[in-house]
Formats: structure tokens, C-alpha cells, sequence
């Protein structure tokens, strides 16, 4: 599993970008999503952390 910070508002170009942190388990990637969304984000937040699995492909911005 591995985290990952995106966008909080659904657009269609959310920036994600993985948090480098070493191979974990769901329920430790759980365990820090739940800290890390209470630390560093909120409901309103621009921006959150979600778990993914690691073949996960990384959602970009929009480049014209």
C-alpha cells in the first residue's frame, strides 16, 4: 500500500503526488492517513491523503 496526496474538491486535474514512505501495510497506511488528514487537513482542506495500492497510476495536473 502507499499513500498519496490529492485533491479534496473531485477536479479533474487533482496533482497527486505519493508520500515517499517505505512499503506498509493497509492497516498501518490507514493509521497514518487518519493522522495525517486530522494534522494536516480538514473537511474543507484543499487537499488530502488517501491510500492506494501500489500499481496505483498517479493523477496529474493539467498541462496544455
Amino acid at each position: 500500500m502507499k499513500i498519496v496526496n490529492t485533491c479534496n474538491f473531485n477536479k479533474d486535474y487533482p496533482d497527486e503526488s505519493e508520500v515517499n514512505l517505505p512499503y506498509m501495510s493497509q492497516e498501518t497506511a490507514d493509521h497514518l492517513c487518519d493522522i495525517f488528514n486530522s494534522r494536516f487537513s480538514g473537511d474543507t482542506a484543499p487537499r488530502f491523503y488517501k491510500v492506494v495500492q501500489n500499481d496505483y497510476e498517479l493523477q496529474g495536473s493539467f498541462e496544455p
